[in-house]
């Protein structure tokens, strides 16, 4: 891989010179000299780390805007009847639609949970992004489903072995109200044997706890304790509904859990995210968009916007969910969770990185940097995004676009019967 060297770029307040080789940043300093195969001037441009998306259903983005005004039962039943008619080809063309909004948002790498594993890192491969592809479990308690699952499990690791290394594999699971004990037990340990990432939907509803309670005497938060899927390697999206015994759980075992701040609030399931206690408790706590059918887009800048707001309200507090530490959230805390050298801006760390524009009104005045992005801005101040050492949008242009738009489209009609 080739070198590429930022120039005259602020970073953290002050000028200076980033130079990059092959997917890790060399060398930052106020100035450097050295030849570069590519050189891009950083004149009116900051770089922060990419953000980094830490729970979406990839190919949903066919599926935005097609059920709105619904409670989460009734819209999961008209959504799953819809993906029966989503074949290969509709998840490739999805997943490279979402992949184009999340560069235009400022996302470098993302955690899908989605099926049609083949597909999914085809087209991840060809984009450029960083991400984790999983093989998706959900068997509606049928031993037999169970037992196939297993097997393309097994089947798509030892594909993923051909996969670039900026791509890896994961397990997922649907939720406990899906899928049986013994399956989640089989795809915990098939990830914990390979030190795979294991990630899972958790108590995002009231209706989803209190059915555990009532079934298994468990919540949630306890039953996947129980069946040992709790750790540092596992990823749990929402936690929205956790009691102070799901929280001490959740922190004692690091477990990571995701904020879907925006798919919360869309689908009534809730909004008072436990960030604090689940911080303070020790679990490392993520963001993430969900799915653009409930979320409807992909934008993490947005999300995090959200997440202050309803952190500082419910709380009653406008100190809570300070911008440094929101930052961190969608960057540090998520790199930790997945295992990679990235989201920060730092000498030998993974090339993963954003330039944003900040020759707009909405960063006048230069008084609070991440103010002004997060707070202020919107994400068309996203103007360059590097993934793993690669330009692979520049001047919010990113190659193939036009193709992306049109057969996303003339897909999504189709299997929304339009």
């Amino acid at each position: 891989m080739g070198t590429l060297l930022l120039k005259s770029i602020q970073l953290d307040g002050r000028q200076a010179d980033i130079l990059i080789q092959g997917n890790r940043i060399a060398r930052i300093a106020d100035c450097i000299d050295e030849p570069a195969d590519r050189v891009l001037d950083g004149a009116g441009k900051t770089v922060i780390p990419g953000l980094i998306n830490m729970h979406t259903h990839s190919s949903m983005t066919l599926l935005r805007s097609c059920y709105e005004d619904q409670p989460l039962k009734d819209w999961l039943e008209r959504i799953w009847a819809v993906e029966a008619r989503m074949d290969e080809e509709a998840i490739y063309w999805g997943t490279k639609l979402a992949i184009l909004e999340m560069f235009r948002t400022g996302t470098t790498c993302y955690l899908d949970m989605y099926w049609h594993t083949p597909a999914l890192a085809r087209a991840a491969e060809e984009m450029g992004v960083r991400a984790f592809i999983p093989y998706h479990f959900l068997d509606n308690f049928d031993h037999q489903k169970a037992e196939i699952q297993y097997r393309e499990c097994e089947e798509t690791y030892a594909m993923s072995r051909d996969w670039p290394e900026r791509l890896q594999f994961c397990v997922a699971v649907h939720a406990d109200y899906t899928t049986s004990e013994a399956t989640m037990l089989q795809a915990g340990m098939f990830a914990h044997e390979r030190g795979l990432v294991f990630t899972a939907h958790l108590a995002e509803t009231l209706s989803e706890t209190q059915e555990d309670v009532f079934k298994l005497n468990l919540t949630p938060a306890q039953h996947f304790n129980r069946l040992g899927l709790l750790g540092p390697r596992t990823v749990l999206a929402h936690s929205l509904w956790v009691d102070d015994h799901d929280i001490e759980l959740l922190g004692r075992t690091h477990t990571n859990v995701v904020h879907n701040i925006n798919s919360n609030l869309k689908l009534a399931s809730g909004y008072r995210f436990k960030y604090n206690e689940l911080r303070d408790a020790g679990a490392n706590v993520c963001i993430g968009t969900d799915g653009a059918a409930s979320s409807n887009n992909l934008d993490i800048r947005e999300s995090m916007k959200t997440m202050a707001m309803l952190q500082k309200a419910w709380r009653e507090d406008p100190s809570a969910m300070p911008l440094n530490e929101l930052m961190d959230v969608a960057t540090v805390h998520a790199a930790r969770a997945l295992g990679i050298d990235a989201g920060r801006v730092a000498e030998g760390a993974l090339a993963d990185l954003v330039l944003v524009d900040t020759h707009s009104e909405a960063f006048i005045p230069r008084t609070n940097f991440l103010g002004n992005l997060i707070l202020s801005a919107n994400s068309s101040c996203f103007d360059t995004v590097i993934v793993d050492g690669r330009v692979v949008m520049e001047g919010r242009k990113v190659p193939g676009e036009d193709e992306i738009l049109e057969r996303a489209e003339a897909i999504a009609r189709k299997i929304n019967q339009l």
